[in-house]
């Protein structure tokens, strides 16, 4: 992982809560507001950060029908990467 610890915690924490609005949403505006918003944050955080949970697809958390997955699958490998962490902190 090349991404610093700071890095990561600060995305998971914005990707997690981002995705518990989106997975509870009925609002289609609220759900693509959100969309809008986690694309923002991608094209603009870590480079490093965003090829490891993209593993090289540039439409990675871009696309809308693959969204909510991509999503999911980024908050679950950064919760990896932290418990992975605190386990090396112990």
């Amino acid at each position: 992982m090349k991404a610093d610890k700071n890095t990561i915690e600060q995305a998971y924490a914005f990707f997690h809560q981002k995705l518990k609005v989106y997975e509870h949403s009925t609002s289609e505006r609220e759900m693509d507001h959100i969309e809008d918003t986690i694309a923002d944050y991608a094209n603009s955080m870590s480079k490093d950060l965003f090829n490891e949970l993209s593993q090289g697809n540039p439409a990675f958390l871009h696309e809308h029908s693959t969204f909510q997955d991509d999503l999911t699958k980024a908050v679950l490998m950064m919760e990896s990467w932290i418990g992975e962490a605190a386990t090396l902190t112990k």
